[in-house]
């Protein structure tokens, strides 16, 4: 049976790319962006879902005088969709308690750190700020604190003494192109479940996540 999958956006779309060019591929079996939602009308990721021929939607948060106002109004405008999953793919919005719980083992999100590492904003800036060897991406289930769910996957991308924030950045950005499939990947084929706040696995955690991670260390210049 055919997983539907929603996916909330904020800016230009380069992991929303990823994602349709792995349902096409068949890396995330069986499954069907059947909508793609922004809280912001200007943004690049609603053309390229018209151009895919999946319906793009907004809900302006800027309408709305509350977080929960605004949660309710997206809430609804998502279940009319009927999805499986929801994957917040560059959605820069914190979500409310009750909307995390509404979708509670089904909604994902990528983030540009190691977690539990530099959540929340300006993560390549943190990154810098405190000199560490290693930075990279993580996929989660997202729960009501923030970029505090559990990890399905990572990738770490070595930090070069050149770097600067963009020339970071665009590294950490490839290596969420290749986990945020992946991570959906497994969801789908229930590979890895939620339950009881934590993530559970088919198989071993160390041996799903080496599949992925190893080849983001070997391509890290």
């Amino acid at each position: 049976m055919t997983k539907r999958l929603v996916i909330l956006v904020s800016g230009r779309g380069s992991n929303l790319q990823s994602i349709l060019a792995a349902c096409r591929s068949g890396q995330i079996p069986d499954t069907q962006v059947v909508a793609v939602i922004s809280n912001r009308p200007s943004a690049r990721a609603l053309e390229l879902a018209m151009a895919a021929g999946i319906p793009a939607l907004t809900v302006d948060h800027r309408d709305y005088g509350t977080r929960t106002d605004f949660d309710a109004a997206l809430q609804k405008q998502i279940d009319e969709y009927a999805p499986d999953i929801v994957a917040l793919a560059g959605f820069m919005r914190q979500l409310t308690p009750a909307f995390v719980q509404h979708y509670e083992g089904k909604l994902l999100n990528v983030h540009p750190s190691l977690l539990p590492a530099f959540p929340g904003l300006h993560t390549h800036a943190q990154a810098l700020r405190q000199g560490v060897c290693w930075h990279g991406a993580s996929v989660h289930f997202v729960t009501a604190e923030l970029d505090a769910g559990p990890v399905i996957i990572q990738a770490a991308v070595a930090v070069l003494p050149a770097d600067d924030e963009r020339s970071l950045a665009m590294r950490v950005l490839d290596a969420e192109h290749r986990i945020y499939p992946q991570a959906l990947a497994w969801l789908v084929s229930g590979r890895v479940t939620y339950a009881a706040g934590r993530a559970q696995w088919r198989e071993p955690p160390q041996t799903a996540m080496r599949e992925a991670i190893a080849p983001s260390l070997e391509s890290s210049p």
